[in-house]
């Protein structure tokens, strides 16, 4: 029998989920992810999560005890560091010891050390690490790491081609599984999402992390609610590499939150970007980091009158009547300020 590998639905899993997938598929190992968030999973979360912990954080603690009697590990990667220079937020790194300290029951952690601050290529460290803990030859494993990059390659390519993650991974993933090899972003068609813009008409940008933006429990449907009122959404991964580098160039310091820059930096290029009618900056009560970035989109914000912002921090006792209420004032000002149009700048 194969051995059973669990990957919470939460945090990185929105990044990074093909990636692992693959690397796990390649080495024989049966893959279980958690099931979209819900009201249980939020509340045993929050049962096992400290008080000071952010919504997201907890909400994977719900994820972990969904998973706990199915599987015999859990992958639960030690992140560090995702990008030369730069660290991912604090309670990321420490996350395998919040859990082992919890009190949840769980199988064996599998906790690789994700750590490429000095360079790109320590990946394929972490990759060996958790290769040989599952006991596979270092052959095997490595050609199981390259090709699980190559596929995190190819799903960032559709992401910015306006595919969004469940998307992108079902296109990604269920070719991969009837063909056994990995085909090019350009034969998966990625300039035809389902979701092309049309013409003549502004969009919703949401500025957000993935585990907020495609948790429809946590963001209580929120782009669901955009397109049934016939307001395209842009999102954070539309955004090239290129163009987050050139915006958050204009800072005055480098922002060393990885997952940081890229929201100033997609926010910025949405305050500038014609096809852009507002923003929505979108971020969860005790986050940080998100404190800083969110001012930051906020201030750039007030210079852009003719593009409305609006700023949601959300918890575990947000109603969907206050957001409501918000949402439909925001769209109003955004119909007032000529979004409908698209043609702000």
């Amino acid at each position: 029998m194969s051995v059973k590998v669990g990957i919470p639905r939460a945090l990185l899993y929105y990044h990074y989920y093909p990636q692992w997938y693959t690397f796990f598929d390649q080495l024989q190992v049966t893959v279980v992810v958690s099931p979209p968030t819900n009201k249980h999973i939020l509340e045993q979360g929050i049962a096992y999560c400290l008080d000071e912990a952010c919504l997201p954080v907890k909400v994977a603690f719900g994820h972990l005890a969904q998973l706990a009697d199915q599987v015999d590990f859990i992958f639960l990667p030690r992140l560090v560091s995702v990008f030369p220079r730069e660290y991912i937020c604090p309670k990321f790194l420490g996350l395998p010891e919040m859990v082992r300290h919890s009190g949840l029951p769980l199988p064996p952690l599998l906790v690789p050390a994700i750590n490429t601050y000095r360079r790109q290529s320590d990946l394929m460290a972490a990759f060996q690490q958790l290769g040989n803990t599952l006991g596979r030859p270092d052959g095997q494993v490595r050609k199981a790491a390259r090709l699980a990059q190559q596929v995190q390659q190819e799903y960032e390519k559709l992401l910015l081609a306006g595919w969004l993650p469940e998307q992108a991974s079902r296109l990604l993933l269920g070719r991969q599984a009837q063909e056994q090899q990995v085909r090019l972003a350009t034969e998966l068609s990625p300039s035809s999402p389902p979701e092309a813009p049309e013409q003549g008409k502004g969009r919703i940008a949401i500025i957000g992390h993935p585990y907020l933006v495609y948790d429809s429990y946590l963001n209580m449907n929120l782009l669901q609610k955009l397109t049934r009122r016939q307001w395209p959404v842009a999102v954070v991964e539309q955004v090239s590499s290129t163009e987050i580098q050139k915006q958050t160039a204009r800072l005055p310091k480098k922002i060393f939150w990885t997952l940081g820059r890229l929201l100033i930096g997609a926010g910025y290029h949405f305050l500038s970007a014609p096809h852009v009618a507002g923003l929505i900056h979108l971020s969860s009560f005790a986050c940080g980091p998100d404190a800083l970035i969110g001012e930051l989109i906020a201030s750039q914000a007030r210079n852009c009158p003719g593009k409305p912002f609006m700023n949601i921090v959300i918890d575990e006792h947000s109603g969907e009547a206050g957001l409501l209420t918000r949402l439909e004032a925001f769209l109003d000002m955004v119909t007032i300020a000529g979004g409908r149009a698209g043609a702000s700048a």
